[in-house]
């Protein structure tokens, strides 16, 4: 190459073109390298995985395979999936019907389900996780006082099962990430999402990683043990709506059957957002999700993939698009996902990975969806005419636009003055979310106002709270009037020694939170709590009032004075970088065969799991009804967080809170059931105990999404625990039906809906054939009436072959062992 460029001059015409020719093939071979010459570099997926590189060069290989066999156009979480497939050459694809065998590239826990799957992957008596895996501690530190004195008492209080958490990571091959570290799906942000990953997380919210282009999906613990021990993870391919072969394909926008002659495949279970416009002024990219989930309901997206895309998609920080797609669970959504794109690629490289996003940059094809991929429907939502929402109360998708909000609450009688702010959490708690709101409250500060409510802070992690401390956003934040929380979860779960209202004592709280579920922050059924943005949250709390539109309603300073706020502004990443803060991460170390993790048998925070029974017989004959659940049943109202986080790692002891939340048909009250044996009424979990006591199983009948929320497994596994055999529902949400699935349980749905009006409370069930169980064959119900009539109803359920055996084995662990002592 030096000859090249330094030859003497003279050299004739032609001699020099063809100098030039090679010396600008040795360039392209030197500075532009193809796809698989950049993949060959290995770049590890992150800083903790130095082993465990960037599979982009697999993908492709796998995804190539898909498409020549399928030869349509995909959607990105298509291309995601299939080139993640254990067996892409052979793999069924038929929608609505296969269950795709896939290989996530990593698994998260956080540490409230962490504890079970632990407990589940100790049992299993495998030696190491056989993929990157990490456990984060953020569910158990309660907010009371602030940040440090709340960490340290939660470090005493809860330092049994840190412990345990701590060297069973240590042994079995797991990252750990200390308590004080910050919210799991911060984490997973900050350091190990990647454009293209797949990844499955033991929490509903996951899905926040979709904001960096990964495809990451809440599941249960028992589907995290599947993958850790090197098992395919299933996951239902998306249906079909109607199979068409045309030479006209439809356009972006034009997605739906264009006649009967048309022969395309639609996707039922891919739902696209098309984004248009740019975020501007009040507006956040909270709004948008405020606003989808006022469209799609909290059902509306179940089972779906939702796809964001179009031009209004760089005006969204990467962190703003993770907020989109970690509130997606409040919709039902399988996970959420961003394309690639250049507002990711700087979020890398301020957070030390620019070398993953200069390998990104090289699979384009692979990380954006086709030109004309299809979507089922396609939801246009305008950035630029897109108003500020504030969404609740009681579930997230009853949305109002800001200028609606203070009318409609009057109009309802809802509490007018809000008694708390609060921003941060898992959702809104990036960089620019803490800076756009100290812009609002340096504009009141300076006016000589502050927070007119008491207000908290919580960081995502350690590195947010570093940087803002560095870059005195906190003190700005304490000076408006804040109190600055632990980097954990805290009053978003309910992990909130609320001090301030009494229980059952009516009023108003407003979060930027996703979850806002009754009692879901305070335990307090009478709390009126919205989510917003946190923008939006620091303006009301200088009001205090719903009926408060920053954008119109002026203020008086201290001296009387009207001012109306600016909107907020504020820096996408520190000029500065991020300050790392403490070391908070545990790596495991290259063996830990010989290190004991210890459960202490007389432990009230731990407990080995022993085997569930299996099924044995042909059917399941006269099973009491323990409740016939009315209404909304999320896994909240089945198995309660707040003061009961403390029993995950405790079978029997948390499952005294077993569907105490729980609205029963029968009364109208919760936590309030009939024995069918006595005829006392009790507690449900006292209740179903006497019913195990003797030898009866029982069914519990629901309503509409029975299961929507957080990815609760102990929901699945306290009704199994407790006797349980069956769940029959007019619908289940995703997550939990497959929890149940797991733990042995029967999730069943009426084949007609009405059929749930002819159950009641006090009826026997009768589930008929059940050794005869097969793919999409229904099940035969016999409903025994209290005057001793008989009516028969149908019953479908959802379950594949191997499902079915976890059904007969007792439970997906037990079916696991059976295999094994097979090999």
């Amino acid at each position: 190459m030096r000859t090249l460029l330094h030859r003497p001059l003279g050299v004739g015409l032609l001699r020099g073109q063809v100098c030039q020719q090679k010396l600008q093939i040795i360039q392209q071979k030197c500075f532009h390298l193809s796809p698989l010459a950049s993949a060959a570099k290995k770049v590890a997926m992150s800083k903790f995985d130095h082993s465990s590189y960037l599979p982009y060069e697999k993908l492709m290989k796998n995804l190539e395979v898909v498409k020549k066999r399928l030869d349509r156009p995909l959607t990105l979480s298509e291309k995601v999936l299939y080139s993640h497939l254990d067996d892409p050459a052979s793999q069924e694809i038929e929608r609505g019907q296969s269950y795709l065998r896939l290989r996530p590239d990593r698994v998260a826990m956080q540490d409230a389900t962490a504890q079970m799957a632990m407990l589940q992957f100790i049992s299993s008596g495998l030696p190491r996780v056989a993929v990157p895996s990490t456990i984060h501690c953020d569910h158990l530190i309660e907010a009371q006082v602030g940040g440090e004195q709340d960490l340290a008492r939660a470090k005493e209080l809860h330092k049994e099962v840190y412990n345990f958490l701590s060297t069973g990571a240590a042994k079995y091959g797991l990252g750990f990430w200390k308590p004080g570290s910050g919210i799991i799906h911060q984490i997973i942000l900050e350091n190990y999402a990647f454009p293209g990953l797949l990844m499955i997380g033991t929490d509903s919210h996951t899905p926040n990683g979709g904001g960096l282009g990964g495809l990451c999906i809440g599941v249960g613990g028992a589907d995290a043990v599947d993958v850790m021990a090197d098992l395919p993870w299933e996951l239902k391919c998306p249906k079909v709506n109607a199979a068409v072969v045309t030479k006209q394909k439809p356009t972006a926008l034009r997605r739906k059957v264009l006649d009967k002659n048309v022969l395309y495949w639609m996707m039922s279970d891919v739902i696209g957002v098309h984004l248009t416009g740019k975020l501007s002024g009040w507006t956040a990219p909270k709004d948008v999700i405020l606003k989808v989930a006022d469209i799609l309901t909290v059902k509306g997206g179940t089972g779906a993939i939702v796809e964001y895309f179009g031009d209004g998609l760089d005006s969204i920080s990467c962190t703003g698009m993770a907020t989109i797609c970690n509130m997606g669970a409040e919709i039902g959504a399988t996970t959420s996902i961003f394309p690639y794109n250049s507002r990711m690629k700087s979020y890398l490289a301020a957070t030390g990975r620019k070398d993953i996003g200069d390998m990104a940059d090289q699979y384009k094809e692979l990380l954006n969806a086709d030109h004309d991929a299809p979507y089922d429907q396609v939801i246009a939502v305008n950035l630029t005419e897109l108003e500020p929402h504030v969404n609740g109360p009681f579930t997230p998708d009853l949305a109002h636009p800001i200028h609606k909000l203070g009318e409609r609450a009057k109009k309802r009688d809802w509490p007018l003055d809000i008694r708390v702010g609060l921003i941060g959490s898992c959702t809104n708690s990036s960089y620019e979310d803490m800076t756009r709101c100290a812009s609002i409250a340096k504009q009141v500060l300076s006016h000589g106002l502050k927070s007119s409510i008491p207000f908290t802070v919580t960081p995502g992690s350690e590195q947010i709270r570093a940087t803002i401390e560095r870059d005195s956003i906190a003190q700005i934040l304490r000076d408006f009037g804040g109190t600055v929380l632990a980097n954990a979860c805290g009053p978003c779960i309910g992990q909130w020694d609320r001090k301030d209202v009494k229980k059952g004592e009516k009023n108003t709280i407003v979060s930027s939170y996703n979850r806002n579920f009754t009692g879901r922050n305070d335990a307090n059924p009478a709390t009126h709590a919205f989510v917003t943005s946190p923008e939006m949250v620091t303006a009301l709390a200088v009001k205090g009032r719903l009926d408060f539109d920053p954008r119109k309603d002026k203020l008086f300073d201290k001296d009387g004075h009207e001012f109306l706020l600016e909107s907020p502004y504020g820096d996408e990443l520190p000029s500065k970088g991020f300050d790392p803060g403490a070391d908070t991460y545990q790596a495991p170390p290259p063996d830990g065969s010989k290190l004991h993790v210890d459960v202490d048998p007389n432990s009230q925070r731990l407990q080995l799991l022993q085997p569930f029974d299996r099924f044995v017989g042909d059917d399941l004959k006269d099973m009491p009804i323990l409740i016939k659940v009315k209404g909304k049943c999320t896994t909240d109202h089945i198995s309660a967080a707040g003061p009961w986080l403390k029993y995950r790692g405790h079978l029997d002891n948390i499952s005294n809170n077993a569907f105490i939340g729980a609205i029963n048909e029968e009364n109208g009250e919760a936590n309030k059931v009939k024995s069918q044996v006595t005829g006392e009424w009790g507690p449900v979990p006292e209740i179903a105990r006497k019913y195990k006591a003797k030898g009866i199983t029982w069914c519990v009948v629901g309503d509409d999404n029975y299961g929507e929320g957080s990815s609760r497994e102990h929901a699945a596994l306290e009704p199994r625990h407790l006797g349980g055999r069956a769940i029959i529902v007019k619908s289940f949400a995703r997550i939990h039906e497959t929890n149940l699935k797991k733990q042995g349980l029967l999730p069943l749905t009426f084949a007609d809906p009405h059929d749930y009006d002819k159950i009641k409370p006090s009826d026997r069930i009768s589930l008929i054939g059940l050794h005869k169980l097969q793919p999409g064959k229904p099940v035969s119900c016999e409903i025994k009436h209290e005057d001793g009539s008989m009516e028969r109803i149908q019953l479908n359920h959802s379950m594949n072959k191997q499902q079915i055996e976890w059904f007969y084995a007792g439970s997906a662990l037990n079916r696991m062992k059976d295999l094994a002592l097979e090999k």
